[in-house]
């Protein structure tokens, strides 16, 4: 199971947080008075707050695998100033189904760790409550440089044996017609789109500090046992990002496409 690093993530919490922003914008009413939500693969929970600035009454319940992030999420648990709740609690996407009504159902950049996940999809619309929202982004750039290096440094001699096979695969992501078409039969209106970021990164060699908080994880976990083999992956591998993505005098530009999907069931 990867370890996830929630300071590490942080670091780029504005960008990272962004998408969600934009996504809960095209989300409309919600039915539930007040309304329940969960936030499935919620992280550190900073930006399930954000659910509560929405949302001032709900009930809302943060959703996540990691021990590491689920840690960081006792800093925002509790009553709302707008007399809702926030609460966290463990489960894991893979095989998370609700056991009650839900008015909406969020997932921010999680879903792509979460294989078979559109498979999940019936069980978790089926949970919300007539009218309900089923409303999620993930990164759609895995044959960006950052990933597509990261795969072909895995692949090679030195590093096959020990990373061949724990980086997301390439079909980790649908296209955006295949969510429009599971959403639809459903029984939900789907909205889906894409939108590529042009995140400016300030620091030194900053995509590789980006990743290490995302994509990076699962190698770096399966070399936590061996430091200098992992600082000798993570040396190559900058080398190589210092190359695909060169600093100006502004910074360092890092485009990042990501997909998203605002599904509304039938009242």
């Amino acid at each position: 199971m990867t370890t996830w690093d929630p300071a590490q993530y942080l670091r780029h919490a504005d960008h990272r947080a962004r998408p969600f922003t934009d996504l809960l914008a095209r989300v409309t009413d919600v039915p539930g008075t007040p309304p329940r939500i969960a936030d499935l693969g919620c992280g550190p929970g900073n930006v399930t707050t954000v659910l509560a600035d929405r949302w001032p009454t709900a009930h809302i319940t943060g959703y996540d695998n990691s021990p590491e992030m689920l840690a960081q999420t006792a800093l925002y648990a509790g009553p709302t100033t707008g007399g809702g709740s926030l609460d966290f609690a463990h489960a894991d996407a893979t095989d998370w189904a609700p056991t009650e009504p839900y008015d909406l159902i969020v997932s921010n950049a999680a879903l792509q760790w979460v294989p078979g996940h559109l498979d999940r999809f019936g069980d978790w619309v089926s949970a919300l409550a007539p009218g309900g929202t089923f409303a999620f982004q993930v990164p759609d750039n895995i044959d960006a440089p950052l990933h597509a290096l990261m795969r072909e440094l895995a692949a090679t001699a030195r590093w096959k044996g020990r990373l061949g096979e724990v980086l997301r695969r390439e079909d980790s992501v649908h296209t955006p017609g295949v969510y429009l078409d599971r959403l639809a039969r459903l029984g939900c209106a789907p909205d889906v789109w894409q939108t590529t970021y042009q995140h400016v990164l300030a620091g030194e060699d900053p995509v590789l500090d980006w990743v290490k908080g995302t994509g990076l994880r699962p190698a770096l976990t399966a070399l936590a046992d061996d430091p200098e083999a992992r600082d000798a992956f993570v040396t190559e591998y900058r080398d190589l990002l210092r190359e695909a993505y060169p600093t100006a005098e502004y910074g360092t530009v890092l485009p990042f496409r990501r997909l998203f999907a605002v599904a509304r069931k039938g009242a």
